[in-house]
Parts: structure tokens; C-alpha cells; sequence
């Protein structure tokens, strides 16, 4: 199987990068910068890919590679600072830029250049950097340029080295598969063969190989990272699986009861059920900072899941439903913390578990189709995102009982008309937020003075990269309308139209 290696240098596309390569179908795995050249040898690659990264390449601390990588013979393509430190080892010269560049970009390419075969010469594409490559090494040449950046673009054809500084690996440059396609089949030659059915397959070995005949529990919550786990890790050794399912009290209106009656009709593994919802509720009192919510859910979901293991005897490894999103905004490498996911940035120091995580590498639609693969249910495949510390960041501020039932039933409403308008499917996430403040309304010829409830839509294909939904305005009426009347303590319904990035899709 041939292999394509990722160079981390930090960057917040990182695994989207991996995820492009591969819908090639075309294997590749991600590795730190500053592996050995040796074992990158080692590893006999078709091709290497540097990915974008935070910093400046000629500052002080910068991330580097070994410049011996580039005497391997092996096709480098090289993204955003990926394609700066390449001009930079090999003796261009790169240096801040007089106007930065982000997001959609107007694109002059060479439709002569390897990268930008099939394509037009006019092209829009995502743009995110702040420093450019003022001048090209020996050997290459400019393949594309944009108003403000003279190399948007380069290649050294003969040493099968290629840049370029937007980013083809975001849906928003809609053309970037077809240069990233170019560069893995026309110029490294890469066999395309690889499959979600043999990613299925090769992780049920690994699993075995890494359980042996230990006991396993998964922490299963009903969405489709942890169903999806549960039933691979199930797959892979059986009745050494049970699963526990933890209402902590940050679940969506009736959602503990559906997720134990669905995982019944699917699952053929062992379910504890455990109610630890004034446990949770009592950490949670008077907190406010997100971060501080997602550790303590995280810690607390922890213990639950030893408290239970003993109950079960000898247990050795925790299973998680923790998938790349998770990974990367919780902070990896050089990349930024975002926010702690309570799976990964918000797990204690000290546990009795080792993780098994089979899922971290994948995102959120590749899970899926690993769903699919496994024989899940549809109605479990496709159902939206719900994060795992629940509505504790969906309620801005301090959780309290009352605030959670408030959401609990405006978020039953979004969701319900969104279903009723039959756009579920084509919306990645849809929910409500509950706001920490009060405004004025009038209801009956009477002052109101209640909770505003913002509702957030979004599309996407990967979470890294969201947009707003254009929801219909007849839906949007329906949601508030409803929401102002059937619940209590609202009295004002917004709509969030902030697209990733900036914001993120959570509020929390």
C-alpha cells in the first residue's frame, strides 16, 4: 500500500490535509517535523507533504525539517508554510508581506504547471497568511500569482518539488482535490486503492493485536463517534466490550432514555446505564469559564467510568469516541489551543485506563462511512454532532437546573423544525444556545424581562471549516414563534450567521 507522510509543522489544517489524501484513495499518516530523515527514508514514502503552520519560517524557534529530506529523491509538495520553508532551506528568500491575505482569493495559475493541470487560469481560492516568498530558489519557477503575492505558486519540475501558498486542502478552495490529485497520481505516481473498508479492517487487527484478552469499556453517549467506536471495538473482540452509557444531565430533552432503547435495537454488546446527574450538576455550581466546565465534565467522566469498572472487574482500557476536530482544537504540536475537548485537553493527568481511541485520526464524515461500513442504522449514521460535555456549552455562563431545562426544550423545538422542513440532512449541526443575559419584551400588554436564546446552523463537510446555514426565513419564523411561546423564560430568538473561523461552531 502505498504511503504519503504529512510533516506537522503545527498547522490548524493539518489532518485536513490527510483527510484530502485521503479521498484519493490514497494512504497516508501524519508525522512530527522533526522526524529522523532516516526513518522517513526508512519508511519508503511515494510522496511528503509539509503542511501550513503559525509561524514565521526565518524567525527564532521556527519549525523546521531536515533540509536532508529534500536529497531524498521523494516528491515534496509543500502548503503555505509548508511552501515558505522550502523556499527558505533551499535559498529563496521569504519575508513578511506589505498586505496579509486571508480567505477567498483571486488566483492567476499557469495552466502549463503539473499542479494546475485541467484547471482554468482564473481560479478562487482560501488564502491565510500574513508572510510570502519574495523570491524563488534555483531551480524553480513561479506556476501562479495573485494581486498581492508574486509566488502563489512555484515548482522545481526536475526534483519533483512543488508549492503553493493557498490552501487546496479547505472546501473553500473548491479546485484544491484536483491539484492535491495531481501531485499524488501525475507526479508521485501514487497507487489509489486505499478505502474506509480497509481502514475497517486494519483497525480491527490493531485493536485485537493492542487488547489481547484485556476487558474494555467504551463511554457511549449515541452519537456517532461513540456508536461507531462501540461497534467497531465490538467487531474487533466481542464480548471482552461493555459499554456505558452516562447521563450526567447536560443531555438534550429525553435524549438518555432514546440512546438506551436505540443502542438495545443495534448493539449486540453489554450496556451499564449510569444516572450521575447530580454528581455532574453539584461540580458544575457556579462555574462559569468554559475551560473550568470542560475539565471538570472531563475529570468527572473519568471517574464515573472507574467507579463502574471495578464494578465490572479487571478493566484495562477506556474506548472514546475522540476523532481529529476533538485532537486539533484541543491543542496538538505547535497548534494553538482552541478549546479543551473534555475527551482529549479535559482528561486527568492521573487514570487507571490506556485509551482506545480507534477513531482520533478520522473526521467526522469518515466516521460515518465507517458507519456505514460496519452496518449502522442510518437515523445513528447521520445524526448531528452533540458535543460530550453536553449542554454545560450551551449554556453561556453558569449551569443551573433551571437554565437546562430552558434549553432542553428550545433545542427540541429547533431541531424538530428542521426535521418538519426536511433540511436535517443538509445541515452539519443545528441547535440553541442559552444566553447569560436578560431583555425587555412585552407579552400580553405586559414588560418582560427574560433570556434571549440564540439558534446556530451551520454546513460543513469536516468541522474544520463551517458555514453559516441560509436557513429559509418561514423556518426561522416557525423556531421563534414556537420557542417565544411554548417556552417559558424566553422572551427573544436570534439567529448566529459567524461562519468558522472566525468563530467556532460551539459558543463554548
Amino acid at each position: 500500500m502505498d504511503t504519503v507522510l504529512v510533516l506537522d509543522f503545527g498547522a490548524q489544517y493539518g489532518h485536513l490535509i490527510a483527510r484530502r489524501i485521503r479521498e484519493c484513495r490514497v494512504y497516508c499518516e501524519i508525522i512530527s517535523h522533526d522526524t529522523a530523515v532516516e526513518e522517513i527514508a526508512a519508511r519508503q514514502p511515494k510522496a511528503l507533504i509539509f503542511t501550513g503552520g503559525p509561524a514565521s519560517v526565518y524567525e527564532s524557534g521556527a519549525p523546521h525539517c531536515d533540509p536532508a529530506v529534500f536529497s531524498l529523491g521523494i516528491p515534496i509538495f509543500g502548503i503555505c508554510y509548508g511552501m515558505q520553508l522550502m523556499a527558505y532551506l533551499l535559498g529563496g528568500e521569504v519575508s513578511p508581506a506589505e498586505r496579509k491575505e486571508f480567505g477567498r482569493t483571486e488566483i492567476n495559475a499557469a495552466t502549463d504547471a503539473p499542479l494546475f493541470e485541467g484547471l482554468p487560469r482564473d481560479l478562487v481560492g482560501w488564502m491565510s497568511h500574513g508572510d510570502h516568498v519574495l523570491r524563488v530558489p534555483d531551480g524553480f519557477r513561479v506556476t501562479a500569482t495573485t494581486r498581492t503575492t508574486p509566488v502563489a505558486a512555484m515548482a522545481d519540475v526536475d526534483r519533483k518539488l512543488y508549492g503553493v501558498q493557498f490552501h487546496p486542502e479547505v472546501v473553500h478552495t473548491p479546485w484544491g482535490a484536483d491539484v492535491l490529485r495531481n501531485f499524488l497520481v501525475n507526479v508521485a505516481g501514487c497507487d489509489t486503492s486505499w478505502t474506509m473498508g480497509s481502514f475497517v479492517a486494519q483497525s480491527v487487527e490493531e485493536i485485537r493485536r493492542e487488547v489481547g484478552h484485556a476487558r474494555v469499556v467504551c463511554g457511549l453517549s449515541g452519537g456517532v463517534d461513540s456508536s461507531v467506536v462501540a461497534a467497531l471495538v465490538h467487531r474487533a473482540i466481542s464480548d471482552q466490550l461493555t459499554c456505558i452509557f452516562v447521563d450526567h444531565g447536560l443531555m438534550r430533552k429525553n435524549e438518555g432514555d432514546r440512546v438506551a432503547a436505540t443502542f438495545r435495537e443495534n448493539f449486540g454488546a453489554n450496556l451499564v446505564y449510569v444516572n450521575a446527574r447530580e454528581r455532574f450538576l453539584k461540580r458544575l455550581a457556579g462555574v462559569e469559564e468554559p475551560e473550568r466546565k470542560r475539565l471538570i465534565i472531563g475529570e468527572e467522566f473519568i471517574r464515573v467510568f472507574e467507579e463502574e469498572a471495578k464494578r465490572l472487574g479487571q478493566v484495562d482500557f477506556l474506548a472514546q469516541g475522540t476523532v481529529y476536530p476533538d485532537v486539533i482544537e484541543s491543542g496538538v504540536g505547535n497548534s494553538a489551543v482552541i478549546k479543551s475537548h473534555h475527551n482529549v485537553g479535559g482528561l486527568p493527568e492521573r487514570m487507571h485506563f490506556r485509551l482506545l481511541e480507534p477513531l482520533r485520526a478520522l473526521f467526522k464524515d469518515e466516521v460515518r462511512h465507517v458507519g456505514l461500513e460496519l452496518g449502522l442504522p442510518e437515523d445513528i449514521v447521520w445524526r448531528h454532532p452533540f458535543p460530550g460535555p453536553g449542554l454545560a456549552i450551551r449554556v453561556i455562563g453558569e449551569v443551573t437546573e433551571e437554565r437546562l431545562e430552558i434549553l432542553r426544550n428550545a433545542d427540541a423545538i429547533v431541531v424538530e423544525e428542521i426535521r418538519r422542513a426536511g433540511l436535517y440532512r443538509d445541515i452539519w449541526q443545528v441547535f440553541a444556545v442559552l444566553l447569560p443575559i436578560r431583555s425587555v419584551g412585552v407579552m400580553g400588554d405586559q414588560r418582560t424581562y427574560e433570556y434571549p436564546v440564540a439558534v446556530r446552523a451551520v454546513t460543513s463537510d469536516d468541522a474544520m471549516t463551517a458555514n453559516w446555514a441560509h436557513l429559509p426565513y418561514d423556518v426561522l419564523e416557525r423556531i421563534s414563534n414556537r420557542i417565544i411561546n411554548e417556552v417559558r423564560g424566553v422572551n427573544r430568538v436570534v439567529y448566529d450567521i459567524t461562519s468558522k473561523p472566525p468563530a467556532t461552531i460551539e459558543w463554548e
